[in-house]
């Protein structure tokens, strides 16, 4: 699983001109990938590390001060450009399999605790974010 995790002050998504996510106040934004070879132990790791990473003011986490998390699944994270012009998308896991991983992911958040919004799996969402730093890192798990 591969994810990008960005600080900030607000967030919200849409799918079709209605608000189905959204942070209101400081915490993070985290766009996720999946790959053939990720599993529910590859979402559950990655969550943990997530949630308790020291990127928030004061270099506390969202598991130190209760912060929102809006988690948004992007296949494109996978995207390979070596080649050509246009992107190869052989790396990202089809639908099937990383929908319900994206899932094991928000639920692993979910048990430890976090205020989790998502997005909407394989809609065309429009994201709008105000990033707090700006802070964006990019994890691999």
């Amino acid at each position: 699983m591969r994810a990008v995790v960005q600080r900030v002050s607000q967030a919200s998504v849409t799918v079709a001109g209605v608000t189905v996510g959204s942070v209101s106040e400081p915490g993070l934004v985290v766009l996720v990938g999946v790959t053939h070879c990720d599993t529910r132990q590859t979402a559950a790791v990655l969550a943990r590390k997530i949630y308790h990473l020291r990127i928030l003011a004061g270099e506390r986490s969202c598991a130190d001060v209760a912060a929102p998390l809006l988690v948004i699944s992007q296949f494109t994270l996978y995207a390979d450009t070596r080649k050509g012009r246009r992107p190869s998308w052989l790396a990202a896991a089809p639908g099937p399999v990383a929908e319900p991983l994206v899932d094991e992911f928000v639920a692993a958040l979910r048990g430890l605790g976090a205020r989790v919004e998502t997005g909407v799996f394989g809609a065309q969402m429009e994201v709008s974010l105000v990033n707090d730093g700006p802070m964006t890192l990019i994890l691999d798990a």
